[in-house]
């Protein structure tokens, strides 16, 4: 089994940021790509940023890629999302995942284990 983690939300205003935190624990082999994702109020999760644990390989939307920066400490086994230029509609509660694959994916099906999120809330 794989637990996950998340810390590091609060709230911050336009044009903040924050960094997100996710300590994993668990089988390895369960977690070999992992993910952010955030889910803001009446709106279906969505995909945040993946990242291949074993080279870093990393995928992000289009939306979303030169703001947000995510990364792993694999001795620490903890993921990290750097989030820049937070905005209102960024508002969200924000999960870690992971799953037993080597392929990056934004897809929220694809994952396996997940944590309970962290909120973050950018407003003025």
């Amino acid at each position: 089994q794989v637990h996950l983690v998340e810390s590091g939300g609060g709230s911050v205003q336009p044009g903040g940021s924050l960094r997100l935190s996710c300590v994993a624990s668990g089988n390895a082999d369960s977690r070999k790509t992992m993910a952010w994702f955030r889910q803001a109020a009446g709106k279906e999760r969505e995909g945040v940023a993946s990242i291949r644990v074993r080279d870093r390989r990393i995928e992000y939307p289009s939306s979303l890629k030169g703001r947000f920066t995510i990364s792993h400490d694999n001795t620490k086994t903890t993921l990290y999302l750097q989030m820049n230029s937070l905005q209102p509609e960024d508002t969200a509660i924000n999960y870690c995942a992971s799953y037993n694959l080597l392929g990056t994916s934004l897809r929220a099906s694809a994952y396996q284990y997940w944590g309970q999120g962290t909120q973050v809330t950018v407003s003025a």
